[in-house]
């Protein structure tokens, strides 16, 4: 064997046989990494066999149905469940519950009589054992298994014959015959392949661990994500105890779709009213600056208190700063604010901020934004029990929402009295036990709500 190295980008896969600092492929700086490449001596290619092809009309076409994991929230990500044959990809930062949310639904798949294997390169038998106890996790059909070398983990995959397949991490198993080291970027794109092709071939659901760099993106080649069926993310932060379970790809089912978890010391507990979560904290809505919108993740409406401060600057140069909002989405309502309402902020510091930690990205939630930075201006509260929805156009006009009757009655379920909602929704969103309020403009939104 005689080694030649090569040169890989992880952003786009582009191979160059020496070290660039930018990469020709996709224009990336510094993302090309350095592999060694075997080849056997005097090796003669043999003539490829020519692939068998079809039309699409002889092609049998059947629907794959999903199997529940048992874990609800996870369902609804997944669109359903876990399709047959997939490769799911989870993500997110460490201790963010990863491996407990998968070992959950291991639990649980193999309690309703599925065979399901637990690969694990990072943690001891013994570890998962004790973690399992503490989470509650039983069942004769849950198998666990200590190894990182692909091969030997194919071959006791094929042997187990379980229904379904958890690799935790892809960035510790490795192929032999690759001599770069495990989590380089040649052992994750091979490994990966490598099970993509058995979870095909044999019919099992594979679902992979995967580390995230500093920045928040998964470590490895970017090719990863094309690789698999569907990528899941693990966010919250490490002082908040809930967790959303985002798609940010899915052969199967929506990438709208989000879960909702508690992080409690007997794991990952579900949340079937993320709305009350969120608002569950205190009553500040009854303070200047304080605004509760419904906006809308997939097919959920969630209820979301918005905060503003607009505090006298004391420099020349006033601040904006958010968080969890979409700052040029802020400041594109703040001059809309100046220019439509009269409202200067030329002199004050602006802070907007989501409660709670969510993101909220929905153009829906801009005519709470801008009723936010009004009360905070004006120091006069928003009435509690109202809330707040609408998008806000460049020359001021209030513009419909989508959903509009799945937001309004998420909010009289919780107790909200009124809904401040543009003009044209008021016919798509009656709610018995609800007053429904019209604006067109935003000057009228705020001369009704102040």
């Amino acid at each position: 064997m005689e080694g030649k190295s090569r040169f890989i980008c992880q952003e786009c896969g582009h191979q160059s046989y020496r070290w660039l600092g930018r990469c020709p492929g996709c224009g990336s700086w510094n993302t090309m990494v350095e592999e060694v490449v075997h080849s056997p001596l005097g090796t003669v290619r043999s003539p490829a066999a020519p692939v068998q092809i079809y039309s699409l009309a002889e092609v049998a076409g059947h629907e794959a149905r999903a199997f529940p994991t048992g874990v609800g929230e996870l369902d609804r990500v997944l669109g359903g469940g876990v399709v047959p044959a997939s490769l799911v990809l989870l993500g997110g930062d460490p201790g963010i519950g990863k491996s407990t949310l998968l070992l959950q639904a291991a639990g649980r798949v193999a309690g309703a009589g599925r065979r399901v294997l637990y690969a694990s390169g990072e943690e001891s038998l013994a570890q998962i054992k004790k973690r399992a106890s503490r989470l509650g996790v039983e069942g004769p059909e849950l198998y666990l298994a200590f190894e990182t070398e692909i091969g030997r983990l194919e071959r006791s995959i094929l042997d187990c014959s379980p229904f379904m397949v958890i690799i935790d991490s892809i960035q510790t198993v490795y192929d032999a015959e690759l001599g770069s080291a495990p989590g380089s970027v040649a052992q994750v794109r091979e490994c990966t392949a490598r099970l993509m092709r058995l979870a095909k071939t044999k019919e099992v659901n594979i679902f992979v661990v995967g580390h995230v760099t500093k920045e928040g993106a998964l470590a490895g080649p970017r090719l990863l994500e094309h690789i698999v069926d569907t990528v899941l993310y693990l966010e919250g932060e490490r002082h908040q105890s809930f967790r959303l379970l985002r798609a940010y790809k899915n052969r199967f089912g929506s990438t709208n779709e989000i879960g909702v978890f508690e992080m409690t010391g007997r794991g990952l507990v579900e949340v079937n009213n993320p709305s009350a979560l969120f608002l569950r904290e205190g009553t500040s809505a009854a303070l200047p600056g304080s605004v509760v919108v419904p906006v809308l993740e997939g097919t959920r409406p969630l209820l979301v208190e918005i905060q503003a401060l607009v505090a006298q600057t004391a420099f020349g140069t006033p601040r904006r700063m958010t968080a969890g909002v979409d700052y040029n989405r802020t400041a594109l309502i703040a001059a809309v604010l100046e220019r439509r309402a009269g409202c200067s902020f030329a002199s004050y510091d602006t802070y907007v901020n989501a409660v709670g930690g969510v993101r909220v990205v929905e153009p829906a939630a801009d005519l709470g934004i801008a009723l936010a930075l009004v009360s905070s201006l004006r120091d006069r509260p928003v009435d509690p029990e109202l809330v707040i929805a609408g998008e806000v156009g460049l020359t001021g006009e209030v513009r419909p929402v989508a959903a509009a009757g799945k937001r309004v009655r998420e909010a009289a379920q919780l107790g909200f009295a009124r809904c401040l909602l543009p003009a044209a929704n008021l016919s798509q969103a009656f709610e018995p036990g609800i007053e429904l309020v019209g604006v067109q403009t935003l000057q009228e939104a705020i001369e009704k709500v102040f």
